[in-house]
């Protein structure tokens, strides 16, 4: 029993990292990213070609593909977004799901369907374990992405309290008109904020590639435990999203040991139980869903 939870703590981690791109992004553009786990899976490949077939260390790799994917950021909110956003609610959602069709193709073009895994990057990493009291045994990976989750959080807080980068994004998130107003380049911030939240992504990419095996059409699910996770947690702030991914992967773990199908069944009904606690009522919508979270 102790050592399912404390695998259960682990798991909520990794649904932790999944899960910030997507939570930023909303907090601060009103947009629900749904090509959140393609760009995801976009750069677990990006990490796979520099470690494996250009030979570059796996940390390295991973602050280049950061690199690279807050400029996409950058391009993606300059060329899409910004006007997808005019348009109303609906349609970011088509323009993002359009992106995420668009980028699954590609990377089974380029790839395809094959699956991948960076555990050969790090030798004995990806099955290592600690040695608890008690003969339990927890895999030294899943420890150190549970550190990244936590230190991840705690730095983009730190940057939206403590910077000035930070307060023009508050600024912008909470009344981008009065924030213009008073100065504040709103585009470029919206551009900055989505670069970030793209970064982080990599972190997620690491940590897919690194736990299991992934294909070019495998974001669909990442995408659905990282919006569970921010559903279930609400928005209040990003230490949410992680009791969100904690209680996900807490249900999850429960209906595994009632029954061997019930992991997902589990966490779905988690997420059920969310929703009709978020919404108390109201007519079901993801933006109105959000919403309740961060009220809440």
């Amino acid at each position: 029993m102790t050592s399912q939870l404390i695998n259960s703590v682990l798991l909520g981690g990794y649904y932790t990292v999944l899960a910030i791109g997507l939570a930023f992004m909303y907090s601060v553009m009103n947009i629900i990213n749904l090509a959140h786990g393609a760009l995801i899976i976009l750069a677990a490949f990006g990490l796979l070609v520099l470690g494996a077939n250009w030979g570059v260390p796996l940390l390295l790799a991973i602050v280049i593909m950061m690199i690279v994917m807050f400029v996409l950021g950058l391009a993606l909110q300059r060329t899409v977004l910004s006007r997808a956003a005019s348009g109303g609610e609906l349609l970011p959602l088509l323009a993002t799901f359009g992106i995420a069709i668009i980028l699954d193709n590609l990377m089974f073009q380029a790839f395809g369907a094959n699956s991948n895994s960076l555990a050969p990057l790090v030798g004995d990493l990806s099955w290592a374990s600690f040695e608890l009291p008690g003969d339990i045994f927890i895999g030294k990976l899943s420890v150190y992405i549970l550190i990244v989750a936590i230190a991840t959080i705690a730095a983009i807080e730190l940057l939206l309290r403590r910077t000035d980068l930070g307060h023009r994004i508050q600024a912008t998130s909470q009344d981008r008109a009065t924030a213009a107003l008073l100065g504040i380049d709103t585009d470029r911030t919206l551009a900055i904020a989505t670069g970030i939240a793209l970064a982080t992504g990599v972190l997620a990419a690491a940590a897919l590639g690194l736990r299991s095996s992934w294909g070019p059409y495998d974001g669909s699910a990442q995408l659905l435990f990282a919006f569970e996770a921010v559903v279930i947690g609400g928005m209040g702030s990003l230490w949410r999203v992680l009791i969100g991914a904690m209680i996900l992967a807490f249900a999850q773990s429960l209906g595994a040991m009632i029954h061997p199908q019930g992991f997902l069944i589990s966490g779905h009904l988690a997420f059920l139980a969310a929703v009709f606690i978020r919404l108390r009522g109201e007519s079901f919508s993801l933006s109105s869903l959000l919403r309740k979270g961060m009220r809440t």
